[in-house]
């Protein structure tokens, strides 16, 4: 016997998939379907009566593996643990956690210690939650299929499957391997999750040419795609990793997630961080040295101020904000797998999305009519009068007659097996006000021969009241020789106008319409098989199309306003793809030449180094494309500087899944390997949910923006505080356990609130944001350092003013700087809204979270000052309440000269005002 071995053919037919990837014998000459049948079983050593020996199988199943999909599994949970470890903040509390503990300050070292333990939890169990949510999603496929082994018909499991074997399909089976067809009876399969395409697809054994595409490849089966209509028998030609399934599994594991642009920022920030720390606590060192203080307290004040100017509650809020946002989404249905993705929707300005099912609603209806000389468009006013005037003709009438009793669909029933055009000529009969099943119960079928993919049409024999009825439906270029009368002006003519008809079809194909021609007769008796078709009067054609969605249309309007361009990817039928993009407001009605573009337009994406190629970042829909293909479009618009979301739900939507920025896939009709992949999962399968998830991702990056601008000015403020009074040689205003507790309650509690606000009503009435930039733009460290400034100013003018004027002791000056610094962080954050909100009616007032954060962090100041434990621990004394008047005065001075300066004119007022390059990114 010859001997097998893999052989990976990986090319490309002209605009389509890879032709084939497939098990072949050392000598083989052709992929299988340039095969005949029995030279396809003859190239395997197998037989289509016997199949293979028992022995055969072992041997072959220990030659070539398991038949399964190579997958990467669920993200183990220590995974998610080292994932939320390897965070630069994290770098930066750990390092400095340790400082303190070199430095004898074991409170400030656990404090920190509990910060990171709070921050890395939150993060592992809201991931985890969401790998549950996915796992729980999981659909089992078939696990067992017909063979024949040994000539015997045997149940196996999918994964025994090899090559050469001989496996029996039928309705509702999900085809378990590549298979060679070798019999037919009436074979349809739904191939969408491989191609794209929403029509089913009638197989044949005919033998194909050699570079026939995937899509053209009647005489094949795909792992993964469902038989609909009738049984088959076949000859597996590739398992596992070499099937058309496993090569883009495969594809999308090798291709590399990008990080995060939220990920990119925070490196960034945290960058920033160490620099200016390292620059504060050299300046500090240096500058007391040569004051002629001592080296090694200098080193230890240094350290100190080192640590305390390490925001230790950003990562906290950061984590929480998220968190929240997913939240927030998983009450509207959407699954978000890993916290930074929240961030990453809102700055999302490039989507790409699939057609079928994600458009379109994944069921063909009833789109055009055509009789006689009248023409409907199913939705529209009739062109030739009123629906009464319609469903009275005669001719529409029969045309009805036919598609409901030349028809084996049940109205209203969509089991996932039926054949789509069959269902959706019910739905039209229903909606046209026809009763199907009375109309059956009336005309009695008498015969019936089923759609066969050599003649291309289906027949019935019906009994009438007084005569018998044959209805036949199918491929116009096939019923129209049988017919050789039509129906004109109410009379039956010869059909002498076939020309005019053919050319009918021909533009309702262009259309992107799947069309079917109907004609009858009528006879005295039931006539032989042979003579059914002889004589027919031909009636009409009707158009179908897999519809757009009703409420696409409204959220493409939603995204233009927010700057977000939606592209169509989709391996269907260009006609078919401008139709749907034209519906959806995608494409206007005068379509440009360069807004769409065909598959075989993109064979050689990957190697062109052009930023922008053939003007691709112009177009609009990508048509007839492959995976490989909608991979490298993916990777242009990233090199362009876009962010990239991509929507999908098919097999062939895995790899630019995994390659996008976000990757969003179905929850309901997604296929297992796209919502491994995605980084979102939309639980109702609804477009509109990505708008939504977009808006809360956008509020999420405005709140990181405004917390991470209220932390680090805090923070400013401390350390310039504590700096000037040593160099200065005042009284401390703050010791280092004050220092903890502001930064891990006062300033903390705020913080969150931030993160937990509504954003702006306006959010996605304003563009992208700039990818490239860093999450603190030049003009929001100004004002950082501003607001810093603000507060510094405040705890140094009580300092000087307790000191020089009222001449207090060195622990009251430090207690009065303490609440004075309390106060003014805590107004800090009325300083966050944009310049041109109204300071007492904006996103902050507004949230209700800041006025309970405010009160909880004065009550807590309250309630650690009246306990004598804590109060000695925080080295508070005794506070006259004659002196609490200054310390709110300097306290309010401190959000007063901030918004002074926050709206003045020229390039301070610039500073904060609501330009669209201003706000962090």
């Amino acid at each position: 016997m010859p001997k097998l071995k893999f052989v990976h053919v990986n090319k490309f037919g002209s605009g389509a998939f890879p032709v084939h990837s497939t098990l072949k014998f050392k000598y083989m000459r052709k992929t299988p379907f340039a095969l005949s049948a029995e030279d396809t079983i003859a190239e395997f050593a197998s037989s289509r009566v016997q199949g293979l020996s028992k022995k055969e199988v072992e041997a072959r199943s220990e030659k070539y593996g398991l038949n399964e999909i190579p997958s990467q599994g669920p993200k183990p949970r220590y995974r998610i643990l080292a994932g939320q470890l390897m965070d630069p903040i994290i770098y930066i509390l750990t390092v400095a956690a340790i400082l303190a503990f070199v430095f004898s300050d074991a409170l400030e070292g656990m404090a920190i210690i509990v910060v990171i333990l709070i921050s890395v939890g939150i993060g592992f169990f809201m991931e985890l939650q969401a790998i549950r949510s996915l796992e729980a999603l999981r659909k089992l496929g078939q696990a067992r299929i017909y063979v024949l082994r040994s000539g015997k018909k045997a149940r196996v499991g999918v994964s025994e499957l090899v090559p050469g074997d001989i496996v029996l399909l039928g309705t509702g089976d999900i085809v378990p391997a590549d298979a060679r067809l070798i019999e037919v009876e009436n074979l349809s399969l739904k191939e969408s999750a491989l191609t794209g395409e929403s029509i089913a697809v009638n197989k044949n054994t005919k033998t194909l040419p050699d570079k026939t595409p995937i899509t053209d490849q009647t005489n094949m089966v795909f792992r993964g795609t469902m038989v609909l209509t009738g049984s088959g028998m076949a000859i597996v030609t590739a398992t596992g990793a070499y099937t058309q399934l496993g090569i883009i599994q495969q594809m999308g594991m090798d291709t590399k997630k990008m990080d995060t642009p939220l990920e990119k920022k925070l490196n960034q920030l945290s960058k920033w961080l160490i620099v200016l720390t390292l620059c504060f606590a050299l300046l500090i060192v240096v500058t007391g040295y040569f004051r002629g203080k001592d080296l090694l307290l200098m080193i230890e004040t240094g350290v100190a101020l080192a640590v305390a100017a390490i925001p230790e509650g950003l990562p906290v809020v950061a984590t929480i904000a998220l968190a929240q946002g997913m939240l927030r989404l998983s009450k509207k249905q959407v699954i978000i797998k890993k916290l930074e993705a929240v961030q990453t929707l809102g700055a999302t300005d490039i989507i790409c999305t699939d057609k079928t099912g994600t458009l379109t609603e994944d069921r063909m209806k009833v789109h055009t009519v055509l009789f006689e000389d009248k023409s409907m468009v199913v939705g529209e006013p009739w062109r030739f009068g009123h629906s009464d005037f319609l469903t009275d003709h005669p001719v529409f009438e029969t045309m009805m007659k036919a598609s409901i009793l030349c028809n084996n669909a049940t109205p209203s029933l969509d089991d996932g097996q039926t054949d789509s055009i069959e269902l959706a000529l019910m739905d039209f009969a229903v909606h046209m006000g026809y009763d199907p099943v009375t109309i059956k119960k009336e005309h009695p079928e008498k015969m019936e021969l089923p759609f066969d993919a050599v003649r291309k049409f289906m027949a019935t024999v019906n009994q009438g009241k007084e005569n018998f009825q044959v209805f036949v439906k199918g491929a116009f270029e096939s019923l129209v020789d049988s017919c050789d009368t039509i129906i004109e002006d109410g009379k039956r003519k010869p059909f002498n106008n076939v020309t005019d008809w053919d050319k009918k079809v021909n533009t309702l194909a262009l259309q992107g319409l799947r069309t079917l021609a109907f004609a009858y007769k009528e006879t005295e008796s039931i006539l032989k098989k042979e003579n059914l078709f002889a004589n027919l009067t031909f009636l009409g054609i009707m158009g179908f199309i897999d519809p757009a969605r009703q409420d696409v249309r409204p959220t493409i309007g939603i995204y233009k306003k927010a700057g977000i361009r939606v592209l169509m990817i989709t391996g269907d039928h260009p006609g078919t793809s401008q139709k749907i993009a034209q519906e959806v407001g995608l494409l206007e009605s005068n379509v440009p030449r360069n807004k769409i573009v065909l598959g075989k337009d993109l064979e050689n994406l990957e190697n062109d180094d052009r930023e922008n190629p053939s003007g691709l970042l112009e177009a609009t829909v990508f048509a007839r494309v492959t995976p490989k293909q909608k991979l490298d479009l993916i990777t242009l618009y990233q090199k362009n500087g876009h962010i990239v979301g991509m929507i999908g739900d098919g097999i062939n939507d895995v790899p630019a899944l995994k390659k996008a920025d976000i990757g969003i896939a179905m929850g309901i009709r997604g296929t297992e390997a796209a919502r491994e992949v995605a980084d979102v999962i939309l639980k109702n399968d609804k477009f509109t949910a990505v708008e939504l998830a977009i808006h809360q991702g956008r509020v999420v990056f405005q709140n990181i923006r405004q917390f991470v601008v209220y932390l680090l000015s805090c923070n400013l403020a401390e350390i310039i505080s504590v700096g000037l009074a040593a160099l200065l040689n005042l009284p401390s205003p703050l010791l280092p356990l004050q220092i903890l507790f502001l930064n891990l309650v006062t300033d903390v509690f705020p913080a969150l609130a931030l993160g937990l606000g509504k954003g702006e009503a306006d959010s996605m009435e304003q563009p992208p944001k700039n990818p490239k930039e860093p999450i603190m733009h030049r003009k929001d460290w100004y004002m950082t350092t501003i607001y810093g400034l603000c507060i510094s100013l405040s705890v140094l003018g009580i300092v000087i003013y307790a000191n020089f004027v009222l001449k207090l002791s060195p622990e009251i000056i430090n207690n009065m700087a303490f609440y004075t610094l309390i106060l003014a962080q805590l107004l800090n954050v009325f300083n966050m809204p944009k310049q041109k909100r109204s300071f007492f009616i904006n996103e902050v007032t507004k949230n209700p979270w800041i006025w309970a954060a405010l009160a909880l962090s004065l009550t807590i100041t309250i309630v650690v000052y009246n306990i004598p434990p804590t109060a000695k621990a925080l080295s508070l004394e005794h506070f006259p309440l004659g002196l609490l008047g200054v310390t709110i005065l300097f306290g309010l001075g401190s959000l007063v000269l901030a918004q002074l300066i926050k709206w003045l004119p020229g390039s301070l007022g610039m500073a904060r005002s609501g330009e669209k390059n201003h706000t962090l990114v």
